[in-house]
């Protein structure tokens, strides 16, 4: 049960970073430096990755040794959403 939940967790994580990177990539460019405001589900993404990271954290128990795996793809799926919004945010200079 504690597998199966660190894998869906994963999963999703993996997921939502592929969803938003593709959905960044074809959006047509905001205002400059307002990419937070113009991309809302990045934002919400993040905070339910980082609000993820903390409850994992806080758990009693490692899910079946996974709970360090699922906080560094938690963190690399942050990473890369912040980086599709710099990226937004460059190519919207131009």
């Amino acid at each position: 049960m504690k597998k199966r939940f660190v894998s869906i967790m994963m999963c999703t994580a993996m997921l939502v970073m592929f969803f938003f990177m593709v959905t960044a990539a074809y959006a047509g460019p905001p205002g400059m430096g307002e990419e937070r405001a113009a991309h809302p589900r990045i934002v919400k993404a993040i905070d339910a990755l980082e609000d993820a990271i903390a409850y994992m954290k806080e758990a009693p128990h490692n899910f079946g040794g996974h709970k360090a795996e699922a906080i560094e793809a938690c963190h690399k799926a942050i990473r890369q959403l912040n980086q599709a919004l710099k990226y937004r945010e460059r190519e919207d200079r131009k």
